[in-house]
């Protein structure tokens, strides 16, 4: 195996891991928000919402319905860690979509949380969604086409 073959499936390995990485911790964020009560938050400002702004497409969910779309999620992105592994030049761009979603999960349960003066439901695994959608950015980085 030549070395640049050999970096090539190390950087391939570490962008692997960091999607995992990000998975996991985004499973562990639903079952925070599941344990803490989000959908008791969620579902209260999604009604005033549409109250204010009518046009508006905000979805409530009923708990059965929620998780159900939550655990597909995350199987979904555990299929797609196939590719990941694989190396294919899409899932980088995939990643980055990944990281800005997770990040803009986390970013505001952190960020009611400060205003609230109190921890929110979702709060308590909020840094740990930021560092892993950090670590997987920063993976997807070293990884990235045009690092080549």
């Amino acid at each position: 195996m030549s070395e640049a073959h050999a970096a090539t499936h190390r950087l391939d390995a570490l962008h692997r891991r960091a999607w995992l990485a990000l998975c996991a911790v985004f499973a562990l964020h639903i079952a925070d928000e599941a344990l803490t009560g989000f959908l008791g938050l969620w579902n209260p400002a999604v009604l005033a919402i549409r109250r204010r702004h009518p046009w508006l497409i905000v979805p409530a969910f009923s708990f059965a319905v929620w998780i159900v779309l939550m655990i597909l999620a995350v199987a979904g992105l555990l299929i797609l860690s196939h590719w990941v592994r694989r190396g294919l030049r899409w899932t980088v761009y995939a990643s980055y979509i990944f990281v800005f979603l997770m990040l803009g999960n986390a970013l505001p349960h952190l960020g009611f949380s400060i205003y609230k003066k109190m921890w929110m439901s979702g709060a308590y695994t909020s840094p740990l969604l930021v560092a892993a959608s950090i670590y997987l950015w920063w993976a997807t980085a070293r990884r990235s086409p045009y690092n080549s």
